[in-house]
């Protein structure tokens, strides 16, 4: 299953290296020239930088709470931007 969401912003960038940097001490994060990805135990997140959104992306099987890592990975994002985003996630299947 996916989960994403775009949050608008002009500040994609910053914000996803400063989530980047703060889970890079607890997962084997890696970092493109146009995405950050992090590896949690049970599910994979993808933060896409654009011009005027930082768009989100969470890949899991359906084992994976993704109501629960939703609010963990929107929760870290408003503290990173020290803001609060409005968000409305979207569930596919892969």
């Amino acid at each position: 299953m996916k989960s994403i969401t775009q949050v608008h912003t002009e500040e994609g960038r910053r914000i996803a290296k400063r989530l980047f940097n703060h889970w890079k001490h607890k997962f084997e994060v890696e970092e493109t020239e146009n995405a950050f990805f992090i590896p949690f135990p049970n599910a994979k997140v993808f933060l896409y930088p654009k011009e005027t959104t930082l768009d989100v992306s969470i890949e899991g099987n359906n084992d994976v709470d993704f109501a629960r890592l939703e609010q963990v990975v929107i929760d870290h994002l408003n503290r990173m931007a020290h803001q609060e985003f409005d968000v409305t996630w979207q569930h596919t299947e892969n």
